[in-house]
């Protein structure tokens, strides 16, 4: 076989992702608060942006806003002062004759009283307003801003400037760090631990790592952590739960025998193994219903109470609300929105008198990246609008009458519905929020699964299925709680057709405990509340402090 070159001519076509195609489909995905972060660095960035909410001055390099004359505030008061009869006067002047008589010996008193033929005291009295503000000026300071330490005038006046700054958990605990050791070394390994601590106010469980970094004993590390942990709050600096709770019961002389072996056997707790718990404390019924009570009044994250990262509100991108026609009216967040404009009558005046290659280039791209951004943002918002309009009319039964009503819906089915490709529906509903009658929903929230019906009918929303899960929970009687497999069958005769481990793990995605778990739950509430008259206010025992 002979290898020959020739030459071809081929038509093919291909999606060329230009850097401007590239950064429209970052839009797409970004957050409401991203996409203000991005458009504020292209207002720094370009010059021919401007924010459509600036005011006249930042119109005097462009087109002049309403009411400002063209030119600016300057030159409309320097043009009123030349119709006033000035022609011919230069400002030079002014300043000469100015200074010579502010330079000019009026002589004494008598000379100028002698000039004046009058006494100076009716030629510069002092009016009454006057004499007033003087007294005041004598009289002492009676508010903040008098004093020199704040605005003059009370509309700048801002209280929350007095406001103390929040109090962190490590703050706290550093504070009473410097009283509680003098030592240098015992400080260092203090504020070391302190370090640790998260925002929960617990250390690490294993602390091997303190000595060998600092160099100390494990004496001396023993000695500060006993004494972190009788600070405020109690339990504060404990390394499990067990020892957080022995630290608040220590602190109210609450730790005896018998709740030592409550809180080392938290996991019967949580297991609601009562009958195990009263043999390993030795106590009767009542006893281990209090002890149960006590340890229900801890704290078990006693870090919590004390400044932490802020929450951030979720904004809503699109608001719906219910149509005057019984249908369902869709509109974006305007707030969301930035609103940028491109300045073109500070380009074209630049134009005409730019004379270097690169600087024409460079403003060139700049107007070419104005005008994209400001086309880019106008086709986002419609691309979430329309997006979001399918949804809406997609899930009707849901804002109509409630979750159970929720349908499966997947992102083909609203791609091909508005004619986009699935990427772009997947890239609008990231980090995008809906504001309904219902409450406030990620958009991905209504793409949910399809569980196939037991009568071949139509199919179920996954999340319309959970939902129908915990109601059937919530109303199942304490004495005939329903396990998973009565659960499916429940299901089944409503037209679920849904296996026992999927009925599993919707449980556990809802964090409802298994059946053996909610009957000695509700067992327990039904104990507590049959002997809860007859329940004496004092123990039967006496406390027997460790």
């Amino acid at each position: 076989m002979a290898l020959t070159q020739r030459l071809e001519f081929r038509q093919s076509q291909s999606l060329v992702m230009t850097p401007q195609l590239m950064q429209a489909i970052k839009l797409l995905q970004l957050s409401n608060l991203d996409l203000s972060a991005f458009v504020e660095d292209e207002l720094e960035r370009n010059p021919l942006l401007e924010r459509e909410s600036e005011g006249p001055e930042a119109q005097v390099t462009g087109e002049p806003a309403a009411g400002v004359p063209e030119g600016g505030f300057g030159e409309e008061f320097m043009g009123e002062a030349h119709d006033s009869g000035a022609e011919g006067f230069e400002p030079s002047q002014f300043e000469s004759s100015q200074e010579e008589w502010m330079n000019r010996d009026l002589g004494s008193r008598t000379e100028i009283e002698q000039t004046l033929d009058t006494p100076l005291d009716n030629v510069f009295s002092e009016e009454p307003a006057e004499a007033a503000a003087r007294t005041a000026q004598d009289a002492a300071p009676t508010t903040y801003t008098e004093w020199g330490g704040g605005a003059s005038n009370d509309d700048s006046y801002n209280l929350e400037a007095f406001a103390a700054a929040e109090v962190t958990l490590g703050g706290h605990l550093a504070e009473q760090l410097a009283v509680a050791f003098a030592a240098p070394v015992q400080r260092m390994i203090g504020q070391y631990l302190i370090d640790l601590v998260d925002e929960a106010g617990y250390l690490p469980a294993d602390l091997g790592q303190v000595t060998e970094r600092l160099g100390a004993s494990q004496a001396d590390v023993d000695v500060v952590l006993a004494a972190l942990q009788k600070f405020d709050p109690p339990g504060v600096c404990a390394r499990n739960l067990s020892e957080c709770l022995a630290i608040q019961l220590r602190e109210l002389n609450r730790y005896d025998p018998a709740m030592r072996a409550l809180v080392e056997n938290l996991e019967l707790l949580a297991k609601r193994d009562i009958s195990a718990l009263r043999k390993l404390c030795g106590v009767d019924d009542e006893d281990i219903t209090d002890m149960i009570g006590e340890i229900r009044r801890l704290d078990p994250k006693p870090g919590l109470k004390f400044g932490s990262a802020r929450t951030q509100t979720v904004v809503p991108d699109v608001y719906v609300r219910p149509g005057p026609d019984g249908g369902w009216h869709v509109e974006l967040n305007s707030e969301t929105l930035p609103r940028v404009l491109v300045n073109q009558t500070y380009y074209t005046e630049l134009s005409k008198t730019i004379r270097k290659d690169g600087d024409k280039s460079y403003f060139s791209d700049c107007l070419q990246n104005a005008t994209w951004l400001v086309r880019a943002l106008d086709q986002r918002a419609r691309t979430i609008l329309k997006v979001a309009t399918e949804i809406v009319r997609q899930q009707d039964g849901f804002f109509t009458h409630g979750v159970a009503h929720l349908r499966p819906l997947n992102l083909k089915a609203v791609a091909d519905a508005i004619q986009m490709h699935e990427s772009t529906v997947s890239r609008v509903t990231a980090n995008k929020y809906m504001a309904t009658n219902r409450g406030i929903f990620e958009l991905k929230y209504f793409f949910t699964a399809s569980i196939a019906s037991a009568d071949g009918g139509e199919a179920h929303s996954a999340e319309a299925v959970r939902h129908h899960i915990k109601q059937l929970i919530d109303a199942e009687d304490p004495a005939l709680i329903l396990s998973d497999d009565t659960i499916v069958e429940r299901l089944r005769v409503t037209g679920i057709d849904i296996a026992r481990r999927t009925v599993a793990k919707y449980r556990e995605a809802m964090r409802i405990p298994s059946s053996v778990q909610r009957r000695r739950d509700k067992q327990s509430m039904l104990g507590n509340a049959l002997s809860a008259p007859a329940a004496v206010s004092d123990r039967s025992r006496d406390p027997q402090p460790a």
